[in-house]
C-alpha cells in the first residue's frame, strides 16, 4: 500500500475542510497538528482550494495533505500542483479516475453501491470513498457490501460526527473516515482556532481513549494504527502507555480479569 494511503489509516480521521480565505490556512494547519490530527483535505468547493492547499503543503512539511471534491481533471492538475498529496471525488469519474492512475496520482472516488465497486476494482483500486455515508445505509450497507468485496477498503464520508465515529471504525472494511465536525467553516471564518483544535483532540481521543495534545505525530499515528488493527476502540476500555524515549508502544486490554500486552517498536 502507497506510504500516503497507509498513514490516512493509520490516522483513521480525515478533516474535510472547506476555506474561503487562504489566509487562514497556516492558522488551520496549526489548529489540527496542535489537536494531535496532522491531516486534511482540502475541497474544491471555494476558490481558495488551490491556495491553501499550496501553503500547507509548503509551510507544514508534517501534514497529510489532499484535495476533496475533485470533479474534473483540471482541478487534480491545480491541486497536485500546489502540492497534495492525494485526491478524493465525491463519485466515480471515468475520466478524472483514469488521468490520476495514468499519472501515479492517488485517486480516492466515491462510491455507494456494488456496481460502482466493481468498476473501481476493475480499475485496480482497493480504497475508496463511502458517499454520502449515512444517506446511503451507513454501517449497515457497508457490512453488506464488504462481504463479496473483501479486499475493498472504505472511506464513510457524510454524516459522521463524534457519536457514530467509533462505530465505523470498529468496521474491517473501514480505512478511515472522513468528517467536517472538527473543522466547520463557520469556525475557521471566525478564527477559532483553539476550538478547532479542542474538536480534533476529542476525536482523536475516541479513537484512542487518552489524550493525544502531548503525544507526537509518530506516536499518535502508531497508537492509532495498533488499537484499530487491534480491534480496542474507547468504548472497549484499555490503556495506552509508551516508553520514555518513545521506542515502544504498549496496549493493555483486559477480559474479565484476563490482561493482553501487545507491544509495538516505533522503528519496527
Amino acid at each position: 500500500m502507497d506510504d500516503v494511503l497507509k498513514s490516512l489509516g493509520e490516522a483513521g480521521i480525515i478533516p474535510v475542510v472547506k476555506i474561503e480565505n487562504s489566509s487562514d490556512s497556516e492558522n488551520l494547519a496549526d489548529a489540527l497538528i496542535a489537536g494531535g490530527l496532522p491531516v486534511a483535505e482540502i475541497t474544491f468547493r471555494t476558490d481558495a482550494a488551490e491556495d491553501s492547499i499550496r501553503i500547507i503543503s509548503k509551510k507544514f512539511p508534517e501534514m497529510i495533505v489532499g484535495a476533496g471534491t475533485v470533479l474534473a481533471i483540471e482541478q487534480v492538475k491545480q491541486a497536485v500542483g500546489a502540492g497534495a498529496q492525494f485526491i478524493v471525488a465525491p463519485g466515480f469519474n471515468p475520466r478524472v479516475v483514469e488521468y490520476c492512475i495514468a499519472n501515479g496520482i492517488i485517486i480516492i472516488p466515491g462510491v455507494n453501491s456494488a456496481t460502482q465497486i466493481e468498476i473501481a476494482m476493475e480499475a485496480g483500486l482497493e480504497i475508496l470513498k463511502f458517499f454520502p455515508a449515512e444517506a446511503s445505509g451507513g454501517i449497515g450497507m457497508i457490512k453488506g457490501l464488504s462481504g463479496p468485496y473483501g479486499t475493498i477498503k472504505f472511506i464513510p464520508t457524510g454524516g459522521i460526527n463524534i457519536g457514530n465515529l467509533s462505530s465505523y471504525l470498529g468496521l474491517k472494511a473501514v480505512h478511515a473516515c472522513g468528517g467536517s465536525w472538527m473543522v466547520p467553516p463557520e469556525l475557521i471564518a471566525q478564527g477559532k482556532f483553539d476550538e478547532i483544535s479542542r474538536l480534533s483532540r476529542e476525536a482523536v481521543s475516541e479513537v484512542l481513549g487518552f489524550a493525544a495534545d502531548s503525544i507526537n505525530r509518530t506516536i499518535m499515528l502508531r497508537c492509532n494504527s495498533l488499537v484499530r488493527s487491534a480491534g480496542f476502540l474507547k468504548k472497549s476500555g484499555f490503556e495506552v502507555d509508551y516508553d520514555k524515549s518513545g521506542e515502544e508502544i504498549i496496549l493493555v486490554r483486559n477480559y474479565d480479569g484476563l490482561r493482553i500486552v501487545l507491544k509495538e517498536k516505533l522503528n519496527s
